[in-house]
Formats: structure tokens, C-alpha cells, sequence
């Protein structure tokens, strides 16, 4: 060793000692410290005793369930991007920050037989939404029966049988919905003032109930006074009505939990009317108020971020306990509905897919319906279960904010020069990530921003670690082939482009660029540089309610009558919204934003002559049709829709029947009958078979939904009366000779 070396060797030691000398101690325990499992609600051999695999080798299944406990330090880097975190409550004994989580596992029993990868949902609003996608029936929040395997699924017990070990944790302080036992739940500080009292601020609350029988609706948060007269209650029927303000002795706060369909939380509260009577069916009602007592909600992120890390790293918790996992994961990828997608949106943007130790937490993403939204969580008095939709909630989310793109941009109107990514790329903790997302993120959530610049509205180079596929002309979710229940709050029948197949693929697909490197399917989507889109206007007269029409001809959308069809253009335009000078602190001076006139250049798909998108993963029911599916739908009067077409059905897409024979088609639909396009029930099973080979082919789909497209295409079809078009098809039987 050098004198050099010795030297440098030596101070180092003195700095040290000095350090010590001084007082300063070791950094505080942080992230996960103690597990406690529930024995009376976990269980071996779950669904009835099952074992997985080809040849029943992964053998059987059993179910952990418990609660979590971790702490964070305030003065972490790591935790300081979180809004509040100097203000949340803290421990008197450590001075760090405490939170707790529920989680729920279902691993192979023998875990070395098992496939050593875990499958990670974020649950949304509190509930498991894994069901269709995994060959599971419905959104069972507590599995284990035989019963909950979906025999008549395409993949029975998808990921079981293939050996993944599937973890839920809690990270929602305040689902809005009942308090049912097996929510999956978060357990939150809040955050307060220096001296211990109440934080209060500015809120503002969109409440609409699509029927004619709730007399009381939750608020996210207790007011800071429960006198009336200090908050604003106003009421309107359609999204471009004048609101009228309600009395303030016509209404009054509930107190904590007083709606039987809210959380048990004691930060939430309700508001009802004085004489017992109902909230308009449909209409809009909006709330505004100084609310108090702000939970820390980006504190879930944290307690993500620890729980699997310590699933993936620990051996034991802090007294001793066994981590059920110890030891076995090689790799852990998500998958979200909804919610979750644009909750890991911001988990990626926030920097905590590093771990504390800074390691990574999560190998990748598959992130379903999100668009290019976050969640909307990281601000003083967050609402995490409210989002934007074609009707509601356009004035007030911070979901539609910038960055928009993993890929790393400068926005001329806010000045800053942000991305999902660059957090992540700094620390090289970036996950593989594909976003999927429907049309109806296009039309409601101005998702083109995903993958094009927010000023120009061109297209961007995607990091090499991203992906973007959009499924044409789908709803925000997947639809169902069922036109025999009639519409409701949608002027239409619900889209019938069922997007799990492609789930199910990309998954596959997503484990394989993780495991081998095997690069995955190329993005599919639209944009303005290759001409399948065009862009949002923004100089409407409703752009201040924070939406816009576009023209027909520049769709390109078919001329179906009226009576059929009501064709408006009804479409999310993306306000650049003020929210007050304290804004990029996480506080909100200013709820519902003001607007500044400035507007995001967003895209929507351009369509082909039978009104489907052109561009994106166009799936058989798009490609072969039997019918016009798009992401947008209109309401009807019934549901608060007027006759100018600006009141959107959400988030179900729509689907308008072709005519079944030249016969009965209307002479002045433009769109050719299904015996016109097909001939024989044999011609059209075949084409709808050589679509999902082309699927497949891509990497897209797996043989056995390849195979059920042809077996659907065989089965007959019932198109029902639609009672607001009275000028639709009725049939009912095969579909052709």
C-alpha cells in the first residue's frame, strides 16, 4: 500500500471516529419491521386441495393472509419527494413514521416446486381485480374454494398453473366503498401541524349517483366546520347546465362513516338532505368546503415499495418472524386494472422502484387502462379514488398533469423538463413496462400524451425499456359479447372488444423480456406523424368544463343515422389548469383549478369506413365486425344525457349491430350487412380464425384464445330492442347460413 492509500486510509478512520465522537448514531430501522400472519384466515391446500401444473407437479396452493408494519425516516431522500412526509404524524419513541398494511398471498405450498416469480396487483379501490384476466371468477377478494377457479375460462387458474406465487398489499388509506372484510386496506398517517393540530385546506368533491335511491353520499374528507353555510353545494342535470347553488339549510353533514357505502375511516364524512329525500338520479352535484386532517396518501407508495422489498430481500422481520417468502423470488412483475396502472405510473415518476437499500423492487409492469395519467396521489388532501371520466371530474384531477411520458420531455407551459423515467434511469432501477391502454383512454383521458410531445402533439422515441400498445376501438376495460340486456346509463349497448387475450399474451411475453431478454412486440398505436389521428381542438365553447368536440370528417367516423347513432364528438381536451402558487409543492390553493387558456396538444384515433380505429392492436371482433365498437358513448336523457351530445357514458364504449341481411338493413346505413361481408357462418368463423392467427403470430395472444375465437364465432347471436334508438337492429339466431 502506497503512502497515499495509507494516508487516505487513515483520515478516513479519524472522520469516523470523530462522527462517533459526536453522537451521531447508526440511521434508523427503516421499511417493513414486523409481520404478523392471521392464522385464523389464512389456509393450506386451497381450492379444494388442487394441484397445478401440467402433470399436477407444482402441487398445491395455499393462502397467507396478515398485516404488515413499517416505518419510514422523514429525512430519507428516498422518502422526501413524498408531500407532507415533514408533517406526518411520527412515533414519539423513534421519531419516524408508521404505517401498516393488510396483505394477502397465495403461494404453491412446496415453494421449490413452484415457479420462483410472483405476480404483483396493487389492489384497486381495496379489491382484488385479477379474475378475468387469471381464469378466476369475478373479482373474489377472498380466494381459496374450488369454486373460485373458473373452469369455463379460456386459462383455468392462469397463473397457478404455471407456478407463480400471486401478492396483494394494501396501500389505499380510504377506499370508498363498503366496509367489507376483505378489502385490502392501508392504514395511513396524517399529516399535522408543527403544534398537533389540524391541517385544513380547500376541497372540492364531483358526486353524481346513477339511480333514485341514495340519500346520502360520502365526502372524501370531514369539514372543518360542519356549519353548511360555510360550504357551497350546487346541482345541475347535464355536464353544460348552469349549476344552481342548493340551499345551505336544505342539506347537512353526516358525521364520520354515516353512509352505509362509505369506509369505516374516520376522516371521511356525508352529506344528505334535510327532509330524507333523494339525490337526483344522475345529476351533478358539487361540494365545496375547507376540509381538515389530510392523510399522508403517498406514504402507500413507500409502503409498496417496502413490503416487497422486504418479500424479495428478508429472512426474518424485526422479533423474529419467518418471511413466507424467503429466499424463493427471482423476479416480481405487476399488473393493474385501472386505478393501479396510473398508480404505478407515479410509482415509477416518484423514484420508488428503488428500494431503500436501492435495489429494485419491481422487473416490470403491464399496466392496464392508465393512459398516460397518474393517480393523482401525491398532493395535500389527495383523492385516490375519484378519476376522470367522459363526464366527470374534468375540472378538478391531477391525474391529466405533467410528465404524461416515460420518455423525458419539456413542457413549454409549466417549464419544467420531466418523464416518468429519469428518476428510475438515475438510479438504474428502471422496470420493464408495458402500457396497455383502450380507446376510451384516448377519448376521456387524452392518452395520446402517453407516447406523443404535450406541445406538439408528435410523436416521441420511446425508452428502451417501454412499451405502448393501444387496444383499437376498446372500452376502459375488457366488453363482453352480450347485446341482450339493454342499455342504461349508455345510450348503447356496452363495446363487446374484450381485450384480456391480449393480457394474457403480453404477460407472457413481459416474463420473457424479463427471464431472457427476448425483445417484445413492437408499440401499436395511434398517431398524428403516420396520419391514424387527429388532434383534440381546443377552441371550443366548453373547454373550460374540460371538453371539446371533434369534427366528424376529421375522424373519418361513418354517417349511421340517428336513429341508430348519435354521433357528437364528445372528447376530453387537456386543460393546463392553475392550481394555485403552492402547487408544486403538493398543496392546492386553488381546487377546482382555474383555467389558463392553454391547452395540451392531445390526439384521438382516426377510424376506417366501419367507424374502428385504425391504428393499435385491432382484435377479431374489430377486424372481422359484426357491429361498430368504439371508446366513447353518449348518455341518455334518462341518465342526464341532453340532446347536444355532451354528456359521455364513462368508461363502457359502445357497440351499434351491423345489419344482419341486406333485407333488413336500412337503405341509408353506409355499413355493409353481415351476409353482404361474410356469405356463410364458414367464411366468417374462418376470418375471424385468420385474424387471431396474425395475433398470435405477433405475440400478442396465446394458442388456446386463438382457438376460442373461432369456437365464438360458431355461436348465435341475440341483438335486443335498444329503447333510446328506436331505428336499431333486432335479431336474434346464427348470424349466417
Amino acid at each position: 500500500m502506497n503512502i497515499i492509500k495509507k494516508l487516505f486510509l487513515l483520515i478516513s478512520i479519524l472522520s469516523l471516529v470523530l462522527l462517533a465522537s459526536c453522537g451521531s448514531g447508526p440511521a434508523p430501522q427503516q421499511g417493513i419491521t414486523k409481520i404478523v400472519i392471521d392464522t385464523a384466515n389464512s389456509q393450506q391446500a386451497i381450492f379444494g386441495g388442487k394441484k397445478f401444473g401440467p402433470n399436477g407437479e407444482i402441487g398445491t396452493y395455499e393462502k397467507i393472509r396478515g398485516t404488515a408494519y413499517g416505518q419510514l425516516d422523514p429525512n430519507d431522500p428516498k422518502n422526501q419527494v413524498i408531500t407532507d412526509i415533514a408533517l406526518a404524524e411520527k412515533n414519539p419513541a423513534t421519531g419516524l413514521v408508521d404505517y401498516s398494511v393488510d396483505f394477502f398471498i397465495l403461494k404453491p405450498t412446496d415453494l421449490s416446486k413452484g415457479a420462483h416469480k410472483v405476480f404483483y396487483e396493487a389492489p384497486n379501490r381495496g379489491s382484488k381485480q385479477y379474475g378475468g384476466f387469471g381464469g378466476m371468477t369475478g373479482n373474489a377478494n377472498n380466494p381459496g374454494s374450488a369454486s373460485d377457479i373458473n373452469t369455463a375460462a379460456t386459462y383455468p387458474a392462469f397463473l397457478m398453473e404455471k407456478g407463480y406465487t400471486l401478492i396483494w398489499s394494501g396501500w389505499d388509506a380510504e377506499p370508498m366503498a363498503s366496509a367489507t372484510l376483505d378489502l385490502i386496506k392501508a392504514k395511513l398517517p396524517l399529516a399535522k401541524n408543527p403544534d398537533g393540530s389540524s391541517i385544513s385546506g380547500p376541497m372540492y368533491e364531483y358526486l353524481v349517483n346513477d339511480n333514485n335511491t341514495t340519500k346520502c353520499t360520502a365526502t372524501y374528507y370531514s369539514p372543518l366546520s360542519t356549519d353548511t353555510s360555510k360550504a357551497t353545494l350546487t346541482m345541475r342535470q347535464s355536464m353544460t347546465d348552469t349549476p344552481v347553488t342548493v340551499s345551505s339549510s336544505a342539506w347537512t353533514w353526516g358525521g364520520p362513516s354515516s353512509c352505509a357505502t362509505s369506509s369505516t375511516s374516520t376522516n371521511t364524512n356525508s352529506i344528505s338532505f334535510v327532509d330524507g329525500s333523494t339525490f337526483k338520479q344522475s345529476w351533478i352535484y358539487e361540494l365545496k368546503y375547507i376540509a381538515k386532517d389530510p392523510y399522508v396518501a403517498t406514504v402507500g407508495l413507500a409502503a409498496i415499495r417496502d413490503f416487497m422489498a422486504f418479500m424479495r430481500n428478508a429472512k426474518y422481520d424485526s422479533i423474529g418472524t419467518l418471511n413466507p417468502m424467503a429466499g424463493d423470488i427471482t423476479s416480481v412483475a405487476t399488473w393493474t386494472n385501472s386505478q393501479p396502472a396510473r398508480l404505478f405510473n407515479d410509482f415509477v415518476w416518484l423514484g420508488f422502484n428503488q428500494a431503500l437499500d436501492g435495489s429494485k423492487v419491481f422487473d416490470g409492469h403491464l399496466n392496464f387502462i392508465g393512459g398516460g395519467n397518474g393517480l393523482g396521489i401525491n398532493y395535500r388532501f389527495a383523492q385516490v379514488g375519484r378519476t376522470e371520466r367522459n363526464r366527470q371530474n374534468h375540472i378538478a384531477q391531477l391525474e391529466g398533469v405533467f410528465p404524461f411520458s416515460y420518455t423525458t420531455t419539456t413542457d413549454a407551459l409549466t417549464g419544467k423538463t420531466d418523464g416518468r423515467n429519469v428518476r428510475c434511469t438515475a438510479t438504474n432501477t428502471c422496470p420493464k413496462v408495458m402500457n396497455l391502454f383502450s380507446s376510451n383512454e384516448m377519448w376521456v383521458k387524452s392518452g395520446s400524451l402517453l407516447t406523443s410531445h404535450p406541445n406538439t402533439g408528435l410523436d416521441l422515441v420511446e425508452p428502451a425499456n417501454v412499451r405502448n400498445y393501444l387496444v383499437s376501438s376498446g372500452p376502459h376495460g375488457s366488453g363482453a359479447a352480450s347485446t341482450s340486456i339493454a342499455p342504461t346509463t349508455n345510450s348503447q349497448f356496452n363495446s363487446q372488444v374484450d381485450a384480456l387475450p391480449i393480457h394474457r399474451g403480453l404477460w407472457v411475453a413481459l416474463d420473457e423480456w424479463i427471464h431472457s431478454g427476448t425483445t417484445p412486440p413492437p408499440s401499436a398505436h395511434s398517431s398524428i406523424d403516420k396520419g391514424t389521428a387527429t388532434f383534440i381542438p381546443s377552441n371550443g365553447v366548453y373547454t373550460s368544463l374540460g371538453i371539446a368536440q371533434v369534427p366528424q370528417s376529421e375522424l373519418g367516423y361513418p354517417n349511421i343515422l340517428d336513429t341508430m347513432n348519435k354521433y357528437s364528438g364528445l372528447v376530453t381536451v387537456r386543460n393546463y389548469w392553475d392550481f394555485g402558487p403552492e402547487y408544486n409543492n403538493g398543496i392546492l390553493s386553488k381546487i377546482p383549478g382555474t383555467p389558463t387558456g392553454s391547452f395540451y396538444k392531445a390526439s384521438v384515433p382516426k377510424v376506417d369506413a366501419d367507424g374502428h380505429e385504425i391504428a393499435g392492436i385491432r382484435l377479431p371482433e374489430v377486424d372481422v365486425p359484426i357491429g361498430t365498437s368504439s371508446g366513447w358513448a353518449l348518455r341518455p336523457a334518462l341518465y342526464g344525457g341532453k340532446s347536444d351530445g355532451l354528456d359521455g357514458a364513462e368508461g363502457s364504449g359502445q357497440f351499434v349491430p351491423l345489419a344482419k341481411d341486406d333485407a333488413t338493413k336500412d337503405p341509408s346505413d353506409p355499413r355493409a350487412s353481415i351476409t353482404t361481408r361474410y356469405g356463410t357462418l364458414n367464411n366468417f368463423v374462418a376470418k375471424r380464425a385468420a385474424a387471431a392467427q396474425t395475433l398470435m403470430d405477433r405475440r400478442l395472444i396465446l394458442d388456446a384464445d386463438r382457438v376460442n375465437y373461432s369456437t365464438l364465432a360458431k355461436k348465435p347471436i341475440t341483438v335486443i330492442a335498444n329503447p333510446y334508438y328506436s331505428g336499431a337492429y333486432t335479431y336474434s339466431g346464427f348470424l349466417l347460413p
